[in-house]
C-alpha cells in the first residue's frame, strides 16, 4: 500500500512554480470540440483528471498528440459518436463539460451519470436549465442523460442561472458561442478559470462581452477557428504553497502568477498577519512567527474560494486563539 512518511518540523525554504490550471484545461479541453481544426494547449496539467478528459474525446473520435510534457496538439474534425465511454465517464465529473460543445456541434449527446464527488453533492440541474434555454431537450433515466438539440439547431436565449456555477457557466458559454445571434449570461461564474474558457474562445473567433463580470453577452458564430493558447496558472496551487510556507514559518518564493486571480487569497493571508511580498509575476511568503485568527468563510469569486478552505484551515491551527472555518457550499467539504 502507498503511503507518505514525513519529517516534519523544518520550515520550507525555497522556489516553486504553480502547474497550469485543472479547472482550466478541463473546460478548454472540451472546448477543443468546438471547431474542426487544430488547437495547441500549453501548460497542461499532467494530473489524472486530465488524462481521463483526453481518453474520453480520442473514444468519440479527436485525435489528440501530445507534443511534449505539458504542451498538446488536439483536433476534433471528425467526431464518430456522441456517446460518452460509461467508464471512463465515472471517474470524472467534469466529463458534463462536454454536454455544451457536443450540442454546439453535433446536436445530440449522451453520457452515464459523472462520477460522484466526496465533499457532496453537486447537482445538474443549473447545466440542464442553461440548456434548455438554448433550446435543448435534456432527458435521464436512472443511468444516463441524454441530450439533443430541438429542431435541429439552438438558438440564442437570455439566460438567468440558478446559482453561479462554475462547470454551468461554462456549458453555456461554449454552448452559445457556436450559437448565431445573441446569448445573455446572468450570474454567470467569473473565476479566473472561467475567464481563461473566455478567452481560449476568443482566440478562436468567439464574441464575448462583460468576460470577469456576472453578465456574459455572446454573439455566437456559425464556425470557429483553430487557436495557441498557454493555460493559467493554477491560483489554487498558489494558495496551497502559500499556506504551506507560513504554516511551516518557511521562506517561499512561488513564480509564474497572476497577482490579479489572488485577491481573496492575498487578502486572507494579511488578515492572518502573514507576511509576503507580491510581484508582478512572484508571490514571496517571508517567515512569520505570529499568525493571527480569522474566519475563513468560502463563497464564489471573488469570494475565498472553497478548495482553499482545508489548506487555510491547516494554516488556522498555527495562529493562537480561535478561528471560525465556515464552508456551506459543500455539506461534506468538513469531513477531514
Amino acid at each position: 500500500m502507498a503511503k507518505f512518511i514525513i519529517k516534519g518540523g523544518k520550515p520550507l525554504k525555497g522556489t516553486i512554480k504553480p502547474g497550469g490550471s485543472k479547472n482550466g484545461a478541463l473546460a478548454i479541453i472540451a472546448a477543443t470540440l468546438l471547431t474542426d481544426q487544430s488547437c495547441q494547449i500549453s501548460n497542461v496539467p499532467e494530473i489524472l483528471d486530465v488524462k481521463t478528459l483526453l481518453e474520453i474525446i480520442q473514444k468519440l473520435g479527436v485525435k489528440v498528440q501530445k507534443i511534449k510534457p505539458h504542451k498538446y496538439k488536439i483536433q476534433a474534425k471528425n467526431i464518430k459518436t456522441t456517446k460518452l465511454d460509461p467508464k471512463l465517464v465515472q471517474k470524472l465529473r467534469a466529463s458534463i463539460l462536454l454536454m455544451g460543445p457536443l450540442l454546439a456541434r453535433k446536436g445530440k449527446m449522451e453520457m452515464l451519470h459523472p462520477g460522484g464527488c466526496i465533499i457532496g453533492k453537486r447537482p445538474v440541474g443549473t447545466h440542464f436549465q442553461a440548456l434548455e434555454k438554448l433550446g435543448a431537450v435534456i432527458s435521464q433515466d436512472k443511468l444516463s442523460y441524454y441530450a439533443k438539440v430541438k429542431n435541429k439547431k439552438l438558438k440564442p436565449a437570455q439566460i438567468f442561472l440558478d446559482e453561479p456555477s462554475v462547470t454551468a457557466t461554462e456549458n453555456a458559454i461554449m454552448a452559445a458561442v457556436l450559437t448565431p445571434g445573441k446569448t445573455i449570461i446572468k450570474y454567470a461564474a467569473c473565476e479566473p478559470h472561467v475567464q481563461d474558457l473566455c478567452h481560449f474562445l476568443s482566440e478562436m473567433g468567439a464574441e464575448i462581452k462583460g468576460i470577469g463580470t456576472q453578465t456574459l453577452e455572446i454573439c455566437g458564430a456559425k464556425k470557429l477557428q483553430g487557436a495557441v493558447h498557454k493555460i493559467i496558472p493554477d491560483n489554487i496551487e498558489v494558495g496551497t504553497f502559500a499556506a504551506a510556507a507560513a504554516a511551516t514559518r518557511g521562506d517561499v518564493i512561488i513564480e509564474d502568477i497572476i497577482p490579479e486571480d489572488l485577491d481573496p487569497i492575498l487578502n486572507k493571508l494579511k488578515m492572518m498577519g502573514v507576511k509576503f511580498r507580491i510581484g508582478k509575476d512572484f508571490l514571496h511568503i517571508k517567515p512569520t512567527a505570529n499568525l493571527k485568527p480569522s474566519r475563513i468563510q468560502t463563497a464564489p469569486w471573488p469570494g475565498f474560494p472553497t478548495d482553499l478552505q482545508a489548506p487555510f484551515c491547516v494554516l488556522a491551527t498555527q495562529a493562537k486563539w480561535t478561528s471560525l472555518v465556515h464552508d456551506w457550499m459543500y455539506e461534506r467539504r468538513l469531513s477531514y
